[in-house]
């Protein structure tokens, strides 16, 4: 009887104990703490790595997509009306990116590269063969009339040039030559006065095949939140186009890798060289990706505001103060002084007056939005979409006739959709990880559960020893002598 009671004493200590112990684990947050420790100190940019690899040759297929916008009343832009435009494509590319020349500095804290990217035109996944043509504004025209506006007898030569070889405000072109270059005629005739100029002109002329130039890269040896960060590009540690030093610093990765152990609050910041300038995305939402939790993150609408609404934008205004919207993004000083305008597809989270500007903008979130989904343990990307678009900016000329009576627009040309989808291999590995994180870290509930079974069991056995005792017999009654 008395080895019973110890038995049923025992079982419910070990259930208080065991409750105390998953409780406490609960509070103190170990075991996540100790995953998170152990994924920080595997996700290094070091030699025999996963993360290094994947760093260097990303093992995810991923496709570059190019919409362009085709002119439909080229006569009336002449004449002062609304452009009319029709949106053609996808014509998808896929990219290959691997980083290259990549040497270890500093001790393994730094490292140099620079990322070749090649493209491959993929025809079954396209609209068209790249032979197709496609009315656009003459982007080598503008550029060169917005040049010598202001210099008339140059303007005029220039002028009569085009008029003689029937050069004009708007050109037609195969998408291939847009995108990867032709020789120009009025840039040839413009390289006998200027024997250095480039006489072949291409949206990504020089892309294909070619790198942005060479980076250093932090590894995050020494600290997580420092992974794949950029220190310098091109050897310098800042720009040098915009005028705020704020506007003109490098921050954050170069989009293509993101530290671990991400939270909700986090603000992540990119560097783009497509854009010539850092920029940063917020949380949105929660996703599953090929059955992998992760966090969204896009960038929000203060990130091309306009100077009035978010006065840290005020150096990208180019002259300074001269500030076009919100939405869009004046690239000229990084691009030859080329009227380039950079903005989301559509003019998406733009102003209102440059989707009116155009016939033919109808902005949708989920496909002109830029987004990238993360699992937040080990900062890999699952899915993520770049979307950009390419505006060229016109304005009447009087010097130049070939402008007619045209309304200063922002001129939309292409807008590209650069995606990636995490493959099935990686996914596989990390759905491993995911599972063994659940695992560890619901440990202490594990503990709790326990303790409440112990507990219960403990309630049972003591109730059952509590029951009261049948009653005894009544006496006999004594016999009477």
């Amino acid at each position: 009887m008395l080895l019973k009671s110890c038995c049923i004493y025992s079982i419910g200590v070990c259930s208080v104990l065991t409750l105390i112990l998953g409780i406490s684990l609960v509070l103190s947050n170990v075991f996540p703490h100790f995953v998170q420790s152990l994924v920080k100190k595997e996700v290094v940019l070091k030699n025999g790595t996963e993360a290094f690899e994947a760093w260097e040759n990303p093992p995810a297929p991923i496709y570059m997509q190019f919409y362009f916008f085709n002119v439909t009343n080229p006569l009336e832009v002449l004449d002062g009306e609304r452009p009319a435009v029709v949106e053609i494509g996808p014509y998808t590319y896929r990219e290959y990116r691997p980083m290259e020349q990549v040497d270890f500095q500093d001790n393994g804290t730094k490292v140099t590269a620079v990322n070749t990217k090649t493209y491959i035109f993929q025809r079954n996944m396209s609209r068209g063969p790249e032979s197709d043509l496609i009315r656009t504004v003459n982007i080598p025209a503008v550029t060169v009339m917005e040049q010598f506006k202001d210099h008339s007898i140059i303007a005029n030569l220039i002028s009569s040039y085009m008029k003689s070889t029937g050069e004009g405000l708007l050109t037609t072109h195969t998408v291939g030559e847009l995108l990867w270059g032709y020789e120009d005629g009025l840039l040839k005739a413009l390289k006998l006065l200027q024997p250095d100029l480039d006489d072949v002109f291409g949206l990504f002329y020089k892309n294909n095949a070619s790198n942005d130039g060479e980076y250093v890269f932090f590894t995050g040896q020494q600290n997580y939140k420092d992974f794949a960060r950029v220190d310098t590009w091109n050897g310098e540690s800042s720009l040098s186009w915009w005028t705020s030093d704020e506007c003109n610093m490098i921050n954050g990765t170069n989009g293509g890798s993101f530290h671990p152990v991400i939270t909700k609050n986090e603000t992540l910041y990119m560097f783009s060289s497509d854009l010539c300038r850092s920029l940063y995305a917020l949380y949105e939402e929660d996703v599953t990706v090929k059955g992998i939790p992760g966090y969204r993150f896009s960038p929000p609408s203060m990130v091309f505001a306009n100077a009035t609404v978010n006065p840290a934008n005020a150096g990208f205004c180019v002259p300074a103060e001269n500030c076009l919207g919100s939405g869009v993004l004046n690239v000229s000083p990084c691009k030859q002084g080329a009227p380039i305008i950079m903005s989301s597809p559509h003019f998406y989270q733009a102003d209102e007056k440059f989707i009116q500007d155009v016939f033919g903008m109808k902005p949708i979130k989920e496909q002109h939005q830029t987004v990238i989904d993360i699992n937040p343990l080990t900062g890999i990307i699952l899915q993520a979409a770049k979307r950009l678009q390419v505006n060229v900016y016109v304005e009447k000329i009087p010097t130049f006739s070939q402008t007619g009576n045209v309304r200063t627009v922002v001129f939309p040309v292409v807008y590209l959709n650069e995606s990636v989808v995490i493959d099935d291999a990686s996914a596989l590995k990390l759905h491993a990880i995911v599972v063994k994180q659940n695992v560890v870290v619901n440990i202490p509930f594990m503990l709790i559960g326990v303790g409440i079974i112990l507990g219960g069991i403990f309630m049972f056995l003591m109730c059952r020893q509590k029951i009261p005792e049948s009653t005894p017999a009544e006496r006999q009654p004594l016999l009477s002598s």
